[in-house]
């Protein structure tokens, strides 16, 4: 790697690349500690014993709390052995997020602070370069040219698996020929996933290496209790905006065309839900919202030909329609194509013989559609097992079927505005190298400080955390916890990567359809389809107003996980201060009453408890 060499930076770049990151109180300071908090357990009691089957030495694990020992003195701490120099590797896995850059400095930065002598080394080329050792020690030299950068260009990515067994143990060699104290990855759903199963493999064979993940990807879409926001996000909702309100400016000017966007998503719509609610488009059809009402394509046509022939008795002929690029696998007939496609693909068909052996309702689908998505839904699948979705044009073939549908309408004599001109665009790739919101790089930074902390603590089977992100960065909790206590096992499952049926692992997060932010965009959405109410959020902001803000899904989520945990042991402590051998009849019985109900409510609130009575199945 050429680690910046003739790069040229511009004004803009200058300046970010002399922008200091803010760090947590937390994490502030050479006196930062580690304090072991609860055992962690899973969120459905029913995966627990696939997940401990599965993970033997890594499932339940304790959280884990950084906290400046200037600002608390817990009765448990782990002093990490800050003067003892440690060798980390770090490689970038799955698609290029803003901020990445970030986690990378910000490890450096810790490691130097509290022992120059401790290396850093990047793996070159994703995991293919941690497969083949091909590595560049990462000196401040080389992170002075990517600080607050956008783009994974300081080492680039390649593949983006650890899941094969040759795949593991060529981890587990490098690991252990490079002396490593240390291995960080840095990624999504899939890459934590096998950080988690590498972490084991680990511990199993007494490797030194311990492995941290960070939760690093655009999509939005690695979240649990622990895991507020990805790193990437915010940038990408924030560019992607900006772009979005622009076209919709353009279509209020001009009057007289429908652009059709199509965002990045794959599984989860949480992109076009964030861009819908900062740009206000006139509609955006969300994945979850098709595969929770099974709508057909023609169901989804008909409702945006509606909303197109309600404008135009208002006199209005234009409009901007927002889908995410994992819509395509949501329409059930249409994943039911792509799964016989598929399973003929990975059974030696050749591409040109596929249509021939389509089952006849499949086949009278596939032959219903456009020349250009013919082709595209005989792509082969990726890894996961879902369709090349960035290759296949949905808004094409929506606005193509909305454009005959309103012909239709005007022959019939049901339509009688002006003729239905659309635009589509794909806004694919336009973000992923921007430079970094300013909360992108403050978050990157705080958690690859927070990964050094865990790492420098012996910790292994951890992702770095950082919670209370809606509030100001000195008020944000740093820590680590269990890739185990984040997995799910997922017995029945419609969709992309139907391998991990019954396997656990941190599957994607869908977009909550009982969530506030859906629910405001629900508020909103005739105001938004009917009124033009576009909003122009404008480029990223770095310096002054504006630049604090935060992504508007988080900021109406409620979301203090770690908050709640902390505030729940302090009243447990009290009730054993105040409830003490010795105590009032009155005061243990009213102590009692109180503990039976709670208990009561939790145990009907638990998912065993829901299953046995409802019959539910986990989806």
């Amino acid at each position: 790697m050429d680690s910046g060499k003739g790069m040229e930076f511009s004004i803009l770049q200058n300046l970010r690349n002399l922008y200091v990151p803010e760090l947590p109180r937390c994490l502030q300071g050479s006196d930062v500690q580690v304090e072991i908090g609860d055992i962690t357990t899973v969120m459905d009691p029913m995966d627990a014993q696939s997940i401990q089957r599965s993970f033997p030495l890594t499932y339940g694990q304790p959280l884990v709390h950084h906290f400046s020992s200037s600002n608390k003195t817990p009765l448990d701490i782990h002093a990490p052995k800050e003067q003892k120099p440690i060798r980390v590797g770090v490689v970038f896995c799955g698609r290029q997020s803003p901020g990445g850059h970030n986690v990378i400095c910000g490890l450096h930065d810790a490691m130097k602070s509290h022992n120059p002598k401790s290396t850093l080394l990047g793996f070159c080329g994703g995991t293919e370069g941690l497969f083949k050792q091909k590595t560049l020690e990462i000196t401040e030299d080389v992170v002075s040219k990517y600080r607050n950068q956008g783009g994974y260009d300081m080492l680039g990515r390649t593949m983006d698996q650890i899941r094969t067994t040759e795949q593991v143990n060529a981890g587990l060699t490098t690991c252990q020929t490079l002396k490593l104290d240390g291995l960080v990855i840095i990624g999504g759903v899939t890459s934590n996933t096998d950080a988690a199963q590498l972490a084991e493999t680990f511990a199993e064979a007494k490797c030194s290496t311990k492995v941290v993940g960070v939760p690093v990807t655009f999509y939005g879409d690695l979240k649990n209790q622990f895991v507020e926001a990805n790193v990437g996000f915010d940038t990408i909702c924030k560019v992607n905006s900006q772009l979005i309100s622009n076209i919709c400016i353009d279509a209020l000017s001009a009057e007289k065309y429908y652009y059709f966007i199509r965002l990045m998503g794959r599984r989860a719509s949480h992109v076009a839900l964030e861009c819908a609610l900062q740009s206000h488009p006139n509609m955006v059809i969300l994945s979850e919202e098709v595969a929770a009402s099974k709508l057909t394509l023609y169901d989804i046509t008909k409702q945006i030909c509606d909303a197109v022939q309600a404008r135009a008795e208002l006199g209005k002929y234009h409009g901007v329609i927002l889908l995410p690029e994992g819509l395509i696998e949501s329409i059930p007939e249409v994943y039911a194509l792509l799964q016989e496609i598929h399973v003929l693909l990975k059974n030696g068909v050749s591409v040109d013989n596929v249509s021939k052996q389509l089952s006849p309702w499949a086949s009278a689908l596939y032959e219903s559609m456009p020349p250009f998505i013919k082709k595209q839904l005989l792509l082969s699948p990726e890894s996961d097992e879902s369709a090349q979705l960035s290759q296949i044009e949905t808004e094409k073939l929506l606005a193509q079927l909305v454009e005959s549908e309103m012909e239709t309408r005007t022959k019939n004599g049901t339509y009688k505005g002006k003729k239905f001109n659309s635009i589509c665009h794909f806004f694919g790739y336009q973000a992923r190298g921007s430079l970094p919101s300013k909360f992108d790089c403050d978050y990157a930074h705080a958690l690859g400080h927070a990964s050094y902390h865990l790492l420098a603590a012996g910790l292994n089977g951890y992702m770095a955390t950082v919670t209370n992100l809606k509030n100001d960065v000195y008020k944000w909790r740093c820590g680590g916890a269990p890739f185990t206590a984040m997995m799910t096992v997922r017995r029945l499952l419609r969709g992309p990567g139907s391998s991990l049926i019954g396997k656990p692992s941190i599957h994607p997060v869908a977009v909550d359809l009982k969530g506030k932010p859906y629910e405001l965009l629900l508020r909103d959405a005739e105001k938004f389809l009917m009124d033009d109410l576009y909003s122009n959020p404008g480029p990223i902001q770095y310096i002054g107003s504006g630049s604090d803000n935060k992504t508007i899904c988080l900021s109406v989520e409620d979301q203090d996980y770690m908050g709640r945990v902390t505030e729940l042991q302090a009243y447990l402590e009290k009730v054993r201060t105040m409830v003490k051998p010795g105590c009032s009849q009155e005061v243990l019985k009213a102590a009692l009453s109180s503990m039976a109900s709670v208990l009561e409510i939790l145990t009907l609130m638990s998912p065993a408890a829901k299953s046995s009575i409802t019959g539910h199945v986990k989806y």
